[in-house]
């Protein structure tokens, strides 16, 4: 797996997470994800999840390797692990 970053670990990208106000019958699920390390990894991600039917909103948290996504009822693990995938990071399970 690659990184997007220099090797410094600094990006040009400073893009916030997508956030949405959830409905009543909303699921948080909190996920691990490895190899993120900048902005960028966060934009990749939360662009490639948060084009998934179903997703309300996604949250990277990238120094704790945690993405929240928000979903209109209960989730697509595989759905979302390969969006992650597709992203160029892995998924390794909920956290």
């Amino acid at each position: 797996m690659g990184s997007c970053c220099t090797p410094d670990n600094s990006c040009s990208t400073n893009a916030e997470a997508t956030t949405a106000t959830a409905v009543a019958d909303s699921t948080s699920t909190v996920y691990a994800v490895t190899g993120m390390t900048c902005g960028h990894c966060r934009t990749a991600i939360t662009n490639s999840v948060s084009a998934l039917d179903g997703v309300i909103s996604v949250d990277v948290d990238v120094t704790a390797g945690k993405v929240t996504v928000v979903t209109g009822g209960e989730p697509d693990d595989a759905a979302i692990a390969a969006a992650v995938d597709d992203a160029g990071y892995e998924l390794t399970g909920r956290a």
